[in-house]
């Protein structure tokens, strides 16, 4: 999907492109979720993963570009193997499925994509400080040149999900990263992460979620 976010003063509005199953309470999901900011400041992509209703998996990236001035794409890659988010073919976020992540690894459900532009500014921007100007509404992001690669899910389990290699994201080459892609993630990381929730040592006081004992490479 190709976006464009809201341009100016858009604090405590979040636009988001986002995947996930029906059932909320035992949803699975995964999120770019584009954080406003006060004109001048650069907008925070946050993304989040939730398994079986469980989130609280957030990281943030500041952007190598202004968001707002042009069209750029954002994407998913999601499979057996691994699940990456991407911004211009830059993979920014790996989660890798092993026997360690198992069972926070999103697998047992389909999920659908959704879009949407909705106020947050009790979080959204510097922790809720900034809030919504309601002055400069609407607030306008827009979308373009949608494509999705997917198999229909069909009850109990689609014969697609699968690892036979059928459909170009079970091949090999989408297991892992490419040595090119390897090196885009390093830098994207090193250059322009603000927050990864496996690095809040505050927050969980040292004993971390145990996928964040698996390297993403």
């Amino acid at each position: 999907m190709k976006l464009k976010l809201v341009a100016g003063d858009s604090a405590g509005v979040v636009t988001t492109y986002y995947m996930a199953s029906k059932d909320f309470e035992t949803r699975d999901e995964l999120d770019f979720e584009f954080l406003g900011n006060v004109s001048g400041q650069p907008y925070a992509l946050q993304t989040n993963i939730y398994v079986d209703g469980v989130g609280g998996r957030e990281q943030r990236n500041e952007l190598w570009f202004d968001p707002t001035a042009d069209f750029h794409t954002y994407s998913f890659l999601w499979n057996y193997h691994q699940l990456i988010f991407f911004v211009d073919s830059v993979p920014l976020r790996v989660y890798r499925h092993t026997n360690v992540t198992d069972n926070v690894y999103p697998k047992n459900q389909p999920m659908y994509l959704f879009s949407s532009i909705w106020n947050a500014d009790n979080w959204a921007t510097r922790g809720g400080l900034d809030k919504t100007n309601w002055s400069n509404a609407p607030f306008l992001s827009s979308y373009q040149k949608f494509n999705a690669d997917a198999c229909m899910w069909e009850d109990p389990f689609p014969a697609c999900v699968s690892t036979t290699g059928e459909n170009w994201w079970d091949k090999p080459a989408a297991w892992t990263l490419t040595d090119a892609q390897k090196l885009d993630y390093a830098w994207a990381r090193r250059n322009f992460l603000i927050y990864d929730y496996c690095q809040d040592t505050q927050r969980f006081n040292g004993t971390f979620p145990a996928e964040c004992s698996v390297e993403p490479l």
